[in-house]
């Protein structure tokens, strides 16, 4: 969720600084030769500009989907452990309590019965 509204939010941060550098540049006191000549040295940097956000882009999502499966790996193994001991307590409890009842099973073999 948060890979989609990074994408989104660099992709506005980009047509935003476009549209202010357009906006700028033609609210701006030069003349039409010179404002033409800004813009096409802009849009000439533009692609190039695209591309190193694009490898940012790209560098930021790996960073983060390494974190990421780091993260899965270390919840996974503690999973698996907690799991392996929550086995072997349940193990331990039914040992004792099997052995609980041996132990009243013989008890109550031992004392005589009471007839009425």
């Amino acid at each position: 969720m948060a890979n989609r509204g990074s994408g989104g939010f660099w992709g506005g941060l980009v047509l935003g600084a476009a549209i202010g550098a357009v906006t700028g540049l033609l609210l701006a006191p030069r003349t039409g030769r010179e404002t033409r000549k800004i813009l096409k040295k802009s849009a000439d940097a533009l692609p190039e500009l695209v591309a190193d956000l694009s490898t940012s882009v790209h560098l930021q999502a790996d960073r983060l989907s390494a974190t990421a499966l780091a993260n899965w790996e270390h919840t996974l193994a503690r999973l698996k452990e907690s799991i392996a001991a929550g086995q072997a307590a349940s193990l331990r409890e039914y040992e004792s309590l099997t052995q609980s009842a041996k132990g009243s099973a013989e008890t109550e073999a031992d004392q005589p019965s009471e007839d009425l």
